[in-house]
């Protein structure tokens, strides 16, 4: 209601009661954005939005759980009576493009350094085990297989985001390297998951603003023109392209189209 409606009104909910809401800021997208679903740890949040045919997005998580994840979500459509696809799955993971291998390497290891550094302190804490299994949340015995690496993962104590930096290139948790080398990377990882929607993580730990715009050029250039084109090879539509409550194709409105809709131009 938030997104979709003006404020000021008044909102009684089972949880929550606010006698004034007054959403000013309000989204550009009508009647809202799309709603996705992100996670690492719980099936029941995977399986609630399979079951309300969401979309969910696996952050920075091994490729193995990952499709082990992604396999529940289709399990437990199929269950729910219809088949889900690449347009109900997304995947975000660290991926930095330059203009060189060896400044890419170099780069890259900034991933694991500064606010990211496991080793730094203040970072080195773990995960309290007791806030991960509240009552009413996820049981400790309902969890994804990605849970092993993703709870310490957010403490600095092991898991994907403390592990060092040459084993997540071995596993694709970070891909590095010039546009060349980076793209057939990035096919290996569609393959292997097929989400319908990706999101590359850059620009992070010690990396300078300098170092993010060498990448983000290069991506704008040479590598997201790549990756939209391995996608229809590949056959994995987004959310945008297919409804993922119905599994049919959204309607795309054509430049020409919407010209002609704001001119008045349109032919009978």
């Amino acid at each position: 209601k938030a997104w979709s409606e003006p404020g000021p009104f008044r909102w009684e909910g089972k949880h929550y009661q606010y006698r004034h809401v007054n959403p000013w800021v309000r989204p550009y997208q009508k009647p809202h954005p799309q709603v996705w679903l992100p996670g690492v740890v719980s099936r029941d949040s995977l399986m609630w939005a399979a079951e309300q045919r969401i979309p969910y997005i696996m952050l920075s998580t091994e490729m193995e759980p990952t499709r082990q994840a992604f396999q529940l979500y289709h399990d437990t459509a199929a269950e729910q009576g219809y088949e889900s696809g690449p347009q109900n799955l997304g995947y975000l993971w660290k991926v930095h493009v330059d203009e060189t291998e060896e400044l890419a390497e170099e780069t890259a290891r900034k991933y694991v350094q500064g606010p990211s550094n496991p080793f730094l302190a203040g970072n080195e804490g773990t995960t309290n085990p007791a806030l991960l299994a509240l009552p009413g949340l996820s049981s400790r015995r309902r969890v994804l297989p990605t849970q092993a690496v993703a709870t310490t993962a957010r403490g600095g104590a092991g898991g994907v985001l403390g592990r060092p930096y040459e084993r997540q290139i071995e596993d694709y948790t970070i891909i590095t390297g010039t546009p060349k080398t980076v793209i057939p990377k990035i096919r290996h990882v569609l393959e292997y998951l097929r989400p319908g929607s990706v999101f590359f993580w850059d620009g992070d730990g010690a990396m300078t603003h300098d170092d993010a715009m060498r990448s983000l050029r290069l991506m704008g250039e040479e590598v997201i023109p790549a990756v939209r084109e391995i996608a229809k090879d590949l056959e994995l539509p987004g959310s945008f392209e297919v409804d993922t409550a119905t599994g049919k194709p959204i309607p795309q409105e054509t430049p020409e189209a919407t010209a002609d809709t704001k001119g008045g131009h349109g032919e009978d």
